[in-house]
């Protein structure tokens, strides 16, 4: 299926000055990563949607600081950070947000990745990688499956580890419904 800008706008109206730049990697690679049912893609741009506040930030937002959480305890453990500094250096990149060096690696090492994003993860701010590692994402973690029981929820937890901006997501889910018919 493809979408147009009309209904990328429909869904996420402050993206106007950047839609062209994720549409046509968004239309040409959601049949490669089976977003390809009218649902299935509501559900996808509803959590790009809030993960990228509307296709403008594809890198997460913070002084080095901020991220130095990302290297230490759970978090530490949790997103796979080897060293001092990797929290901000593997910071969630993408229109999905992917974090930790763990899951750079594991897309690094996927097929569907084309590019040295561990030595240069700022490939993900890029349109093509940005598109690219959240439909990698989407696919890896059995997204579809759960987009195509409609859970908002499910879906929500398991690209958020919890409830975050679960209100921002279903209201984004409802206006992409509304766009795609579904």
């Amino acid at each position: 299926m493809k979408i147009t800008k009309e209904q990328i706008l429909q869904i996420m109206p402050n993206a106007k000055d950047v839609a062209d730049l994720y549409l046509p990697y968004i239309n040409g690679y959601n049949e490669v990563f089976k977003i390809d049912t009218p649902l299935r893609m509501a559900h996808f741009l509803a959590q790009i949607a809030h993960e990228s506040n509307e296709l403008r930030n594809v890198k997460e937002i913070g002084s080095k600081s901020y991220f130095e959480r990302y290297d230490t305890g759970k978090l530490k453990k949790m997103l796979g950070n080897l060293k001092s500094g990797d929290g901000y250096r593997y910071r969630g990149r993408g229109l999905i947000q992917i974090t930790g060096r763990a899951n750079y690696m594991a897309y690094k090492n996927s097929p569907r990745c084309k590019g040295d994003i561990i030595t240069h993860p700022e490939l993900l701010e890029k349109p093509l990688g940005a598109v690219k590692s959240a439909m990698w994402f989407w696919e890896s973690h059995g997204l579809n499956k759960l987009a195509d029981k409609d859970s908002v929820l499910a879906v929500t937890r398991r690209i958020n580890g919890g409830t975050n901006g679960l209100e921002s997501r279903k209201n984004y889910l409802a206006r992409a419904k509304e766009a795609l018919n579904v």
